[in-house]
């Protein structure tokens, strides 16, 4: 019987540092500022070279795994985890993303920190895109704009495959990349002019996207057979807000925009409805026979997915509160209880979400993401009780096994987000914390970098030590 997978998940732009060290180049994310001009750069609004001057770049040097990779390995492997999902910087591999060969240090780096993980008994799972698009590319071709995309994320993906053969069974394509609707940006390095047709060129990237993320599961299955390669979703149902048939079809909108990318991924085909928006709303999308030839013939291995939180639609929201606090949107469900930045807490919602998934595709699932960004008090003796992250992990953790037990959902691992604390995506935070593992680093990157295990390090490697 295959072992359950128990791990923690990071990315590269959010923990690794050192954004220009053994010749690593510019990525999306580097660009990515703390403040004000984040989320308009993020969304796509704001090109990003129009930040104010003297901001300040979190990303560039995050919590410097990249010198650190070592000591933060063995509280892994303190921890009892078997399993560590991680991103590769493509930048690392490829500075500008149009070299014909790979940078060797970049490759040793990751080579090193696999190694590293296999020494502990710990099984990595690598995502070889999460928010992460060399600028280079994004000044030669307009990043996934351009179908030139396509053949530069499979000669980087080939390279990682070649190069890792044999030492890595998981592969995830892109990270959360339903991303691309609400922070096109940030998930695939596209701005968007005021005057041009957004989503004709949201969806053109996202099929571009699929398309090459069914061509390298070709490759993957060409060069290592063994391996897997999965699509991955930021997942959450949409509740209706109330029987209101109106609130019904909204919440049924929104599920089918979502899951839009895992319909491609997973069945290999798009959905009707996708076409006829298409048409309907006069979106030219490249979309050639040998494309859907490449998507039908290649759907994805398994499922991966991050679930935060559910989402709620409402037709009319004249009288409630919007949810501002993810980038999905939608109203503040009344039945929940939020976070300090605003997300719903359901952790039913995660059962929910499970045999959603499940029904839909009949593939394994991987939850890859789950976890509480909160502000940490460290004592003066250096402790730091997070009761609110045990609570959240606990109840959480409760849902999935009883999806697992009492649904027969067949979920191969779970990897919680994050072992150690990083940068917040969205907010470019770090006291926005999510780790077991505090990391001495401020918002404004002031900070010793020094490690410091939580109260829920120690209650989750018990957690795991009697499953």
């Amino acid at each position: 019987m295959t072992k359950f997978l128990w791990g923690g998940a990071t990315a590269a732009n959010q923990v690794e540092g050192a954004h220009l060290k053994d010749g690593r180049g510019l990525s999306n994310i580097d660009l990515l500022p703390h403040g004000k001009d984040r989320l308009a750069i993020a969304q796509g609004h704001l090109a990003y070279d129009k930040a104010d001057a003297d901001a300040f770049y979190p990303s560039h040097e995050a919590v410097d795994f990249y010198h650190h990779y070592q000591e933060d390995i063995a509280l892994m492997a303190e921890a009892g985890l078997n399993a560590y999902r991680f991103s590769i910087a493509w930048s690392r591999i490829y500075p500008t993303g149009l070299e014909a060969t790979p940078n060797e240090a970049g490759l040793q780096f990751y080579e090193q920190v696999i190694d590293e993980l296999l020494r502990n008994g710990i099984e990595p799972i690598v995502t070889i895109c999460h928010f992460d698009v060399p600028k280079g590319l994004i000044d030669a071709c307009g990043s996934w704009r351009s179908r030139e995309m396509i053949a530069h994320y499979e000669k980087y993906a080939v390279t990682l495959f070649e190069h890792f053969k044999g030492k890595v069974k998981y592969w995830i394509s892109f990270n959360e990349i339903n991303m691309i609707l609400h922070k096109p940006f940030t998930g695939a390095g596209i701005t968007i002019g005021p005057d041009e047709k957004r989503q004709e060129i949201i969806y053109q990237a996202a099929h571009y996207e699929m398309v090459a993320s069914a061509l390298v599961t070709k490759r993957l299955r060409e060069i290592d057979p063994a391996a897997q390669l999965g699509a991955m979703l930021a997942a959450g149902d949409y509740y209706p807000y109330s029987a209101n048939p109106a609130d019904v079809r909204l919440a049924q909108e929104n599920n089918q925009k979502n899951f839009f990318f895992l319909d491609v991924q997973g069945r290999g085909a798009y959905p009707q409805w996708a076409l006829r928006t298409f048409e309907r709303e006069g979106l030219d999308i490249d979309m050639t026979e040998e494309d859907l030839a490449t998507l039908a013939a290649y759907p994805c291995d398994f499922i991966s997915f991050s679930y935060y939180a559910s989402r709620t639609s409402k037709a009319d929201t004249s009288d409630v509160e919007l949810n501002t606090g993810n980038a999905a949107g939608g109203v503040v469900n009344p039945y929940l209880d939020k976070s300090e930045w605003g997300w719903m807490i359901d952790p039913l919602g995660l059962r929910i979400v499970m045999n959603t998934i499940w029904d839909r595709y009949q593939k394994p699932l991987m939850l890859v993401e789950n976890g509480l960004g909160a502000k940490d008090e460290v004592t003066a003796d250096g402790h730091i009780q997070d009761d609110y992250r045990i609570a959240y992990l606990k109840a959480h953790l409760n849902e999935m096994e009883i999806a697992m037990q009492e649904d027969g959902i067949p979920l191969i691992g779970f990897t919680m987000w994050s072992f150690i604390d990083l940068v917040s995506s969205s907010t470019g935070e770090m006291s926005k914390r999510y780790g077991l593992v505090y990391v001495d680093r401020d918002d404004a990157g002031k900070g010793t970098q020094k490690r410091l295990k939580k109260a829920s390090f120690d209650w989750f490697k018990e957690y795991i030590a009697t499953r």
